[in-house]
């Protein structure tokens, strides 16, 4: 006798970040394992939840018609040996949390030298974070024209990554101009900032 496989399919066309996230999270909680769809009708929505639900452990395959996207993942039911390393590595994780293209309070050219120094002492540093969290003018840093894309591109590549806020970069007309790293979300950046071992703010 065959045991049906759960699947289940959610509609976030026309949703905002972060609710495809939100929307697609709770799903999976209602799952032990099967097949979730999510259909979504923009190419952030798209990214953000294909990345949420790598970083929950699932497969994920695409299918792309016009503007839609139906994303095809996959839950799998974890042993607890595997949710016990899951567990271990969220605990060391460390964040650095970025709300301004300047150092400290105080005179600007002052507070653009001290970035770039910090920045660039990162990838001096033998151990370095997991993710680089950029909001507010923050997004600058990582946008074209910024005199630091060269480390954060160093520092990328290295493993660290590079989350700019999606809301801060439309604000500032920089959407287009991101040159490193990912636009986010405010669930993804809540997340990092709460699933965190160590939060660096400079």
């Amino acid at each position: 006798m065959m045991i049906e496989e759960k699947m289940m399919e959610i509609d976030c066309r026309g949703k905002a970040c972060p609710q495809p996230v939100l929307m697609a999270k709770q799903a999976l909680e209602q799952m032990k394992e099967g097949e979730l769809r999510v259909i979504v009708d923009n190419p952030t929505a798209h990214e953000n939840v294909e990345r949420f639900v790598t970083s929950q452990g699932c497969s994920v395959k695409t299918v792309k018609r016009d503007r839609e996207v139906t994303l095809h993942i996959r839950k799998e039911a974890l042993s607890g040996g595997t949710e016990s390393v899951r567990a271990e590595e969220a605990s060391r994780r460390v964040v650095v949390y970025i709300n301004s293209h300047l150092l400290g309070v105080g005179d600007e050219t002052l507070g653009s030298i001290l970035m770039r120094a910090f920045l660039k002492t990162l990838l001096d540093m033998e151990t370095r974070p997991n993710r680089l969290i950029l909001i507010n003018s923050g997004v600058r840093l990582a946008s074209e024209g910024s005199e630091v894309l060269e480390t954060l591109r160093t520092l990328s590549e290295k493993g660290v990554e590079i989350l700019s806020c999606g809301t801060c970069l439309d604000f500032y007309g920089l959407k287009e101009k991101l040159r490193v790293g990912m636009v986010s979300n405010m669930y993804d950046i809540a997340q990092s900032l709460l699933g965190a071992d160590r939060l660096i703010r400079p």
